[in-house]
């Protein structure tokens, strides 16, 4: 139960004043962060009368709260997000999905290009034009193929000399002849009016196209070119909804029910519905403040179009002021009709999807719920390692996280290690180390649980690692036991060495087999993609003590794997010092007896 001895007495100097809170587990670590209009009211609505589900898990936990006071109710709501960010809560909703869609991108420097893009690695000061999102990525694949055979845009990067697609009539050479501006911009016009909605000048284009080949009995490019136009047919036909505007805009809406939040997110552009976001969440009572929070986080990976319409509870100015965007509630109407839309699609999913739902939540956030009862802790964030030999000699590891019971994949890490292969203690202690004192500097999330693929001895290194760093007390270690078949079999507690047996049948079990399954695949992923570049400068790369400077200096006076290897250690002593020289030496000749051996 929540610690009323520390809270009650804040509780009766919270002000009524908007601001932000914060709650804290026994551990000190932040496990919530609300933002409040009313931070009295709100605060104290947690700890007074019945609660239930999620919000109940959530006050048991709280062993402590904060408040930071703000001007507004839209500072809050910054002040709010950012803490989220930062600390990564247990009970906020976060988008655990760090990819974006994808866009086609038009941009013309100085020749027109059409591409797909992801948002988050567009450069926004470019001079380009961006459409979508596109929830299909093979819809936005398919118009960009389109595109690129109906119009002799720019395809390939070679600067010197014509191409195929130059010979096939489909560039005009811009690499080597002049072309004309009235040309390209005819053509920029089109390609721009189609990409806005007007699908009519690429059904004409495909029409011509198709009469062209069957006059010239070409008949395998007509039927091509029949092909594409039912595929848009279909598509546009798809898209088309009752809106007497173009603006961009998206249609929100969701459906609560159980303790679920079912979200959904309609992309309309140029007045055709291009896709839909969907998504159900496990919330807490007060659920307003979480589909807000939810969609200011999905818009920092997204891009913001000129409208976004909302059913009324939400707060549509407290959003326009985070989005800087209009944000409307719509009474009546065809827009009325799109939000009603919205709010069927959000039901039907959750209705679709909530045994799959429940199921999920058992195999992730409940199996990672009966493992903290398991070893007496609270678990938020678990981190595991697995080490993989390279080459015989070198070694690289690989650091998978999971939140909740959840793959965080962008918090995973990959080291390259110098120890010897057969070292697995210290390759482990130089990992551990690397890891935990990088955190501590950065001030990132540490895990509540390391979970290693091994016994007493890399416990041991962990161990040793989180003494040195003063972080013992913090965080709990455990190793995956096997049996004599080389299986996973039990846990071993890593402060008293104690078994704890598992039952393979358990949710826990198959979770902490996941998760060894897991950082075994990530690290010999790392392994094989670094082999198999098999270029020199990737090999150099390897090497303890060579970086891009003396790797460049190697690769002008050598040339080769070949004649470095051939090279004395004194020759290769006047590019880099001669303990890195031996080394490199040394990793060389195993890499090519490697080579030689799978031949």
């Amino acid at each position: 139960m929540a610690n009323m001895d520390k809270i009650k007495p804040k509780l009766e100097l919270i002000p009524h004043l908007p601001g932000s809170y914060q709650y804290y587990d026994i551990n000190g670590n932040i496990i919530y962060v609300g933002k409040a209009k009313d931070l009295k009211n709100r605060v104290s609505s947690y700890f007074n009368g019945k609660q239930t589900g999620k919000t109940k898990k959530l006050v048991e936990d709280i062993d402590d709260l904060r408040y930071i006071v703000t001007s507004s109710e839209l500072e809050s709501f910054l002040l709010e997000i950012n803490l989220i960010k930062k600390y990564d809560p247990k009970y906020n909703i976060l988008l655990r999905d760090d990819k974006s869609y994808p866009y086609i991108e038009y941009k013309r420097d100085p020749y027109p290009e059409v591409k797909i893009s992801r948002y988050l690695n567009i450069k926004k000061k470019d001079n380009k034009h961006l459409f979508g999102p596109y929830v299909n990525a093979h819809a936005a694949r398919k118009i960009v193929e389109l595109i690129n055979r109906l119009y002799p845009i720019k395809k390939c990067r070679n600067g010197k000399e014509l191409c195929l697609y130059y010979h096939i009539h489909e560039c005009l050479g811009y690499c080597c002849k002049e072309v004309d501006k009235e040309t390209i911009d005819n053509m920029e016009k089109d390609i721009l009016s189609f990409l806005n909605g007007n699908d009519q000048v690429i059904i004409n284009k495909l029409k011509d196209k198709m009469n062209t080949y069957s006059s010239n009995l070409q008949f395998e490019e007509a039927q091509e070119m029949k092909e594409y136009l039912d595929y848009i047919n279909i598509i546009m036909q798809k898209q088309k909804i009752d809106l007497p505007d173009l603006i961009d805009r998206d249609v929100i809406n969701y459906t609560v029910q159980n303790g679920y939040l079912s979200i959904v997110i309609f992309f309309i552009r140029h007045g055709k519905l291009i896709g839909s976001k969907n998504e159900i969440l496990l919330i807490e009572d007060d659920y307003i403040d979480d589909i807000e929070t939810f969609i200011s986080l999905f818009y920092e990976k997204h891009e913001i179009p000129k409208e976004i319409l909302v059913p009324d509870e939400l707060n549509d100015e407290l959003l326009s002021g985070i989005l800087n965007t209009k944000v409307l509630h719509i009474s009546r109407g065809p827009k009325k009709k799109l939000l009603e839309l919205a709010k069927d699609n959000s039901n039907i999913y959750l209705k679709n999807n909530f045994e799959t739902i429940n199921r999920k939540l058992k195999r992730t956030s409940g199996a990672n719920d009966e493992l903290s009862k398991l070893l007496g802790i609270d678990i938020h964030r678990i981190e595991s390692f697995d080490n993989s030999h390279l080459f015989g000699n070198y070694a690289v590891s690989g650091m998978v996280v999971f939140k909740d019971g959840t793959e965080s994949k962008n918090d995973y890490r990959k080291y390259k290690v110098s120890v010897d292969v057969n070292d697995d203690y210290n390759t482990m202690k130089e990992v551990a180390y690397r890891r935990y004192y990088r955190a501590l500097i950065d001030k990132s999330p540490l895990p509540d649980l390391i979970l290693v693929d091994g016994g007493k001895g890399q416990i041991h290194a962990i161990n040793d690692v989180l003494d040195m760093l003063d972080l013992r007390d913090r965080i709990k270690v455990c190793g995956l036991v096997k049996n004599d078949k080389h299986m996973t079999n039990d846990l071993m507690d890593g402060n008293t060495l104690e078994v704890i047996p598992l039952d393979r049948t358990s949710n826990v079990f198959h979770y902490i087999t996941r998760i060894q399954d897991e950082v075994h695949r990530f690290a010999i992923t790392y392994h094989r993609q670094i082999r198999s570049k098999g270029s020199l400068s990737s090999i150099l790369d390897n090497v303890e003590g060579i970086g891009a400077v003396r790797r460049k200096e190697l690769l002008k006076k050598y040339g080769s794997i070949k004649k470095i290897n051939e090279a004395s250690i004194e020759d290769l002593s006047t590019i880099i010092p001669k303990d890195i020289a031996i080394n490199l030496k040394s990793y060389l000749n195993d890499y090519l007896k490697s080579k030689e051996t799978s031949k």
